[in-house]
């Protein structure tokens, strides 16, 4: 079977608990962070928690993924050594990597993914990365159906993609900005999010063409429309961004794709699941329940006016209604959505400033704020936390369960239980026992099934029993329940002994890199990452920006959003709206960027100075 053909929906994990919710609400695979050098410094986590969420992951075939996406220095790449090596111990099928360096370290046979800080945007960077050894590659968000299918033309390698949550407004791994405005490499893990500031945009003489804005932030990603069309692109792995997100969101995202990549399972039998188990809910998922600043396809059907969230980087959750009438202390809203005490409600404000206030109190379609906003009738409202809804999230809101047979035979001395999961493991128990003639035959062959059926807080559930064809006869219950235990005993056991690991050594190579000469976005920091490369036929090598040389106006951030583009100046477009040619940024403690446009290759660059802060 083509490794692609097994669909992996990859959920976020900010830490052991959301990852395991992560799972019973149908993660094939969750991506957390370790104790050290992941790209989100904030969501670190202990080996006994990782080992814990993988003991879970386990039972339903799902994976655990950790994030090493950090550039390391030479001494921290002899601690992640050890690291890398606890954590195969402890059963971590994956190691997510953006430093060349750590393939060049002493590894247990643990798979290697190429991180989206390796910014892979084409057919030759992920052939380089396959060839190099790794398992699977992270493909750049940017991409458009088209290009994720060159791509997959192009290799074999498991292709990542992103499909839903929190865009960067750079290609990843190639943003500098915060690093050179406050020391915090992004690269490192400590990302300063500039790209949520408000900005004015001026002209070469300083004069503000937009103020208050925020030019660099973009709204959320949302695929879940086109995942057959991803899918069919040659895309495998889907993953939903987050590891800073909380159980709620986890759960009510995590659900709301693996309904939908279930549908497209059922349908087109050219896919099948990576891991095993159905899930029922004690909700509806909707995204737009879950934090989101309004959706976008980003670029996957092309350029589109719908990438930006200039107004505000906050949660604008889903469009409830307008305002209808504002009374004194009270507002009307035409909906047709229930409301909430305690629902957060939002709104852009005369002054286009983004605004919210809380239901203290709703009934029916009239809300009574705790203190009246400035608004007027015919505002349209949104609402980013609707407390009904997270009040379900807040208790357990899901089961997974392992669709399960059980066979009864009987034989001279006893009889013969067997179990077949839905992954075809099975297992039989012998079980000696004296034939008792029962007083009621139909009452006895259903406590057969019935008992032969609970399996409570396992993580099975038995479809059918099938008795074979033998006499009826009495079996006690607790006696059934025995069985039934050590049934699921044996099946769980079985399961862990079959299941598949990805044990794979990385290979030493030396097939050609893409290029002979690399500057500072290489991102090369130490000295294993250079020899890695230089193996590879790269003949000139710059260090990485944070080791502390000191530069004139370079590129900080290499962009396919385009502010132009944004506020309808795209030189492209017949009738656009004029701007001066030489643009700038300035944030709100007076750092100022320059912005170089590549219309010809639909870029947009922000360009300052480098300093080691």
């Amino acid at each position: 079977m083509d490794a692609r053909s097994k669909i992996e929906l990859l959920s976020p994990a900010r830490n052991a608990e959301v990852g395991k919710e992560a799972i019973w609400h149908g993660a094939d695979a969750v991506y957390i962070g370790g104790p050290m050098f992941g790209a989100r410094a904030a969501a670190g986590n202990s080996l006994a928690d990782i080992e814990s969420l993988c003991k879970v992951a386990h039972t339903y075939y799902s994976k655990v993924y950790v994030t090493l996406n950090t550039i390391l220095t030479d001494a921290e790449l002899a601690e992640a050594e050890v690291l890398v090596k606890q954590l195969y111990e402890i059963g971590v099928d994956g190691l997510i990597v953006q430093d060349f360096g750590i393939t060049q370290l002493s590894l247990p046979p643990i798979a290697l993914h190429a991180s989206t800080q390796m910014d892979t945007r084409t057919p030759e960077k992920a052939k380089f990365l396959q060839d190099a050894g790794f398992q699977q590659v992270v493909l750049a968000r940017e991409l458009s159906v088209n290009e994720f299918k060159a791509v997959a033309d192009a290799t074999t390698v498991r292709l990542e993609a992103f499909i839903h949550g929190a865009l960067c407004v750079s290609y990843s791994g190639q943003c500098y900005l915060s690093c050179a405005m406050t020391g915090r490499s992004a690269n490192r893990g400590t990302c300063a999010q500039l790209c949520r500031l408000p900005y004015r945009l001026t002209d070469a003489e300083g004069h503000t063409l937009v103020n208050g804005k925020h030019l660099l932030s973009l709204r959320d990603m949302n695929l879940s429309s086109s995942i057959k069309e991803l899918l069919d692109a040659g895309v495998s792995s889907l993953k939903i961004e987050g590891r800073l997100k909380d159980a709620a969101y986890v759960k009510n995202v995590t659900a709301y794709y693996r309904k939908t990549i279930d549908a497209i399972l059922g349908s087109d039998k050219t896919y099948q699941p990576s891991s095993s188990g159905s899930c029922i809910y004690t909700f509806e998922p909707c995204l737009e329940k879950s934090f989101n600043r309004g959706f976008t396809e980003y670029f996957f059907h092309g350029r589109k006016a719908d990438v930006a969230s200039i107004d505000t980087p906050k949660s604008q959750g889903e469009p409830l209604g307008r305002v209808k009438l504002v009374g004194k202390n009270f507002i009307d809203v035409e909906t047709k959505l229930s409301m909430n005490n305690g629902d957060g409600l939002c709104f852009i404000n005369a002054d286009g400033q983004f605004e919210g206030f809380k239901a203290n109190r709703v009934e029916g379609t009239r809300v009574f704020p705790l203190t009246m906003p400035k608004l007027k009738a015919g505002v349209m409202l949104m609402r980013n936390c609707d407390a009904a809804f997270e009040k379900l999230l807040a208790k357990p809101s899901a089961e997974r369960k392992i669709s399960v047979t059980v066979a009864v035979e009987k034989r001279n001395d006893g009889f013969l239980l067997k179990a077949t999961d839905e992954n075809n493991v099975s297992v039989c128990l012998q079980v000696p026992y004296e034939f008792q003639e029962a007083k009621n035959a139909e009452m006895a062959m259903n406590t057969i099934r019935q008992q032969l059926s609970k399996t409570g807080n396992t993580p099975f559930a038995v479809k059918n029993v099938e008795l074979g064809n033998f006499e009826p006869c009495f079996i006690p219950s607790s006696v059934l329940a025995d069985w039934r235990r050590q049934l699921v005993e044996l099946l769980e056991t079985e399961r862990e002994k079959l299941r598949k690991l990805d044990d794979v050594a990385f290979p030493a190579t030396s097939h050609s890199y893409l290029t002979q000469k690399l500057d500072y976005r290489a991102n090369v920091y130490n000295k294993k990452a250079d020899h890695f490369l230089k193996q590879h036929g790269v003949a000139t090598i710059e260090p990485a920006y944070e080791l502390g040389k000191e530069r004139n106006e370079v590129e900080l951030m290499l962009c396919r959003h385009c502010i132009r583009y944004t506020l309808g100046a795209c030189s492209k477009t017949a009738g656009a709206k004029q701007l001066p040619p030489n643009l700038f940024l300035v944030d709100p403690n007076g750092n100022k960027t320059r912005l170089v446009f590549d219309c010809k290759n639909c870029q947009m660059k922000v360009m300052g100075r480098l300093a080691n802060k």
